[in-house]
């Protein structure tokens, strides 16, 4: 994988809609299946609504938990091989995982897929990072909006197409479809994207460095980040049991992918 020294205007721009289009279809891959997962579970023999809600939460939480976790120790082995490369392998699992999702018969099946997959995702500050590594100084703002853009977007757009695949070949074909998405987003990052050389870090660089003890000094740090984790806590809380609400207040399941009463 070769590094260019600097990226020249078309480069860039290049690059930009490699990681734009990338994430987009990446996120949107996610949403087309992950918010009826309580419905998948039904299907794999799980109908008691309070283990359904268990199980879907379980599930939905220990892939974000465990990427949480690995997150530093992928970030330092991206410093050292690139982070296109760890992009390209984020994706890679999810094709494997989001595939492997179609063919499972036991709800564990599901929680062990979840687990495997946070060991290995994450590619969405990552791809914040390569967007901004390779845009010009004066665009890299612009750079990281479209990005952000694409990560609300894709998971906007994604449940309303997922309800219509879900109604229209079934959950288990979704999730190939699913992955279908997530091979088009591999292709655009390693077909499409040209890596730029990070800059020669500074002798005194390691003094630099930022760690969790230097940052909660920053004022307001830890009310802002409790804020952000409280916030993020209420909106995901929501997913797991909102198939199951609208079933409760009388929708179908056929039609609770599509939203309707």
């Amino acid at each position: 994988m070769s590094l260019t020294s600097a990226a020249a205007p078309v480069d860039w721009r290049r690059n930009q809609v490699a990681v734009t289009v990338a994430t987009f279809i990446g996120f949107a891959g996610f949403t087309l299946v992950m918010p009826f997962l309580p419905l998948y579970f039904d299907q794999l023999g799980v109908h008691d609504p309070g283990q359904i809600a268990i199980w879907s939460g379980i599930s939905l939480g220990v892939t974000p938990a465990i990427t949480a976790v690995m997150a530093p120790v992928w970030g330092r082995v991206a410093d050292r091989f690139g982070r296109k490369l760890m992009v390209v392998r984020s994706l890679a699992c999810f094709i494997v995982t989001m595939g492997a999702l179609a063919y499972v018969w036991r709800p564990w099946h599901v929680l062990a897929l979840r687990t495997l997959l946070g060991f290995f995702a994450g590619y969405g500050p990552l791809a914040m990072t390569m967007a901004a590594e390779s845009a010009p100084a004066e665009q890299m703002a612009a750079a990281l909006g479209w990005v952000q853009t694409a990560q609300r977007l894709g998971p906007a757009l994604g449940p309303v197409i997922g309800g219509v695949l879900a109604q229209s070949v079934g959950l288990r074909r979704s999730f190939l479809v699913a992955s279908a998405f997530y091979v088009c987003a591999l292709l655009l990052v390693a077909v499409g994207y040209r890596e730029v050389a990070a800059p020669t870090p500074a002798a005194h660089a390691p003094d630099q460095a930022l760690s969790f003890s230097r940052l909660k000094l920053i004022p307001h740090f830890l009310l802002f980040m409790g804020a952000i984790f409280g916030l993020q806590l209420v909106d995901r809380s929501f997913g797991p049991v909102l198939p199951l609400y609208l079933h409760e207040i009388g929708t179908t399941a056929a039609r609770v992918v599509l939203g309707r009463p």
